[in-house]
């Protein structure tokens, strides 16, 4: 694709998510107050004006980038907006502050970040910020629990989720130290049964990869985040090396460590019974209330939905965060929810393709990393509400509420934007 052509495709996805994205925010309004949104201009503006910078800094500053990328995440963002107010008007004005702060950070990664290849040369730096993030939460303090996760960071007035940054370091790190690594932790050297497994120093990642998940588990409370972070790292060893035996080492080391927070913690059993009886009449008045809720609101939407605005998804606890696939299941049905699942499909599509087409191991897994990031916390969210796997508390990219989600994906996807803008063949820097 010439760059003329990547040029206009991209301006013109771009220029879709924003008719897009006005569309189903007047649709909100028109099915809540039957009448179009007085401030509807200055929304437009606003939502314009940042997406198109967001589009300019992309031609200028990665020329050759993917031009799908940053659309579809736009698209994604914009959604999650319209129905963050369809369900909360004071929760949305936040949402586009954190909006436009993400696109800021978007383009800012893309400006301080020139090579991504040159974050290769600071793998245990960033590995050990990363980690910090991650477990910051457990410093007495500053540390906040919440609906029984310790997962919040509060310095001042300001409230925030340093996991969410976290998962973005940690991916670079694996990246880094795979490329670097690859080999031997390819090679097999021991056996137990019928695995073969490389030499014990080298499985060192997995080892504090499942560490680490059980210190998020187990200190912080908090099962969804274990559950993502361990399958990233297992995901991308099992890409980086192309041994089954980290996959299957992997999968025995999860399901020991989910026994133990089973057997460990209270609220972990109640998911687990909440996942089997949602819908028995001794769960569904009490702790089974959000799940059941969040089946009814899917069943009501039926294929084509009830139309944006008119549904009752205000009914389930918490829903403009852990329940929003719910909300869109409801007011747009089979076929709304199908289709945000196909524009993540698209994101996770284009990320695993920009990784095939290299050469250079580093871009390559920070490639496969970043779109195994999205693909999983997608699975995992939406695997709870449909009931698929026991439900956790994160969230839905870029379309749930939540500014420290929506930031740190859109850092997320100017990583992937950027690493997309590599040519084929390009070797890692030194």
């Amino acid at each position: 694709m010439n760059a003329l052509l990547r040029w206009r495709t991209q301006l013109g996805l771009t220029l879709g998510a924003i008719v897009l994205s006005v569309g189903a925010y007047v649709l909100v309004t028109l099915g809540l107050t039957g009448e179009t949104p007085h401030g509807v201009a200055g929304f437009v503006a606003l939502i314009a004006i940042a997406y198109l910078a967001a589009d300019v800094a992309i031609v200028n500053l990665v020329p050759g980038a993917d031009p799908i990328l940053f659309p579809t995440a736009a698209l994604l963002a914009g959604l999650g907006y319209a129905l963050i107010y369809r369900l909360n008007a004071g929760l949305a004005a936040e949402q586009l502050g954190w909006l436009i702060l993400g696109l800021a950070l978007f383009v800012l990664t893309l400006v301080l970040v020139r090579d991504h290849r040159s974050l290769d040369g600071y793998t245990y730096t960033i590995g050990l910020i990363g980690l910090g993030f991650l477990l910051l939460p457990i410093v007495p303090k500053i540390g906040e629990t919440i609906n029984g996760a310790r997962l919040w960071v509060r310095l001042g007035p300001i409230s925030f989720q340093p996991s969410e940054a976290g998962k973005v370091l940690l991916v670079v790190f694996m990246a880094s130290y795979l490329a670097s690594h690859r080999e031997l932790l390819a090679v097999a050297t021991r056996r137990i049964g019928p695995i073969r497994i490389p030499e014990p120093k080298y499985l060192g990642p997995l080892l504090i990869a499942w560490g680490v998940s059980l210190a998020v588990l187990f200190i912080e409370k908090d099962l969804g985040s274990s559950l993502l972070f361990f399958a990233i790292f297992v995901a991308m060893l099992w890409a980086g090396t192309g041994r089954a035996s980290y996959l299957v080492l992997g999968i025995v080391l999860f399901a020991i460590a989910a026994l133990l927070g089973y057997l460990a913690f209270p609220h972990v059993q109640d998911r687990v019974a909440i996942w089997f009886h949602a819908l028995d009449p001794s769960y569904i008045k009490d702790r089974g209330y959000q799940l059941a809720q969040g089946q009814f609101a899917l069943a009501t939407g039926g294929i084509g939905g009830t139309g944006l605005g008119q549904g009752h998804p205000g009914l389930i606890p918490f829903v403009a965060t852990d329940f929003i696939f719910a909300a869109i299941g409801e007011e747009l049905g089979l076929l709304g929810t199908v289709a945000v699942l196909l524009l993540y499909v698209v994101i996770v599509a284009r990320g695993l393709r920009l990784a095939l087409t290299q050469q250079d191991p580093f871009t390559k897994l920070l490639a496969i990393g970043l779109s195994s990031t999205i693909a999983l916390q997608t699975f995992i969210i939406v695997g709870g509400v449909t009931r698929l796997i026991p439900l956790t508390g994160i969230t839905l990219p870029f379309v749930s509420y939540g500014g420290s989600s929506l930031v740190a994906n859109f850092v997320l996807l100017g990583l992937l934007v950027r690493a997309s803008g590599t040519r084929t063949g390009e070797a890692s820097h030194p």
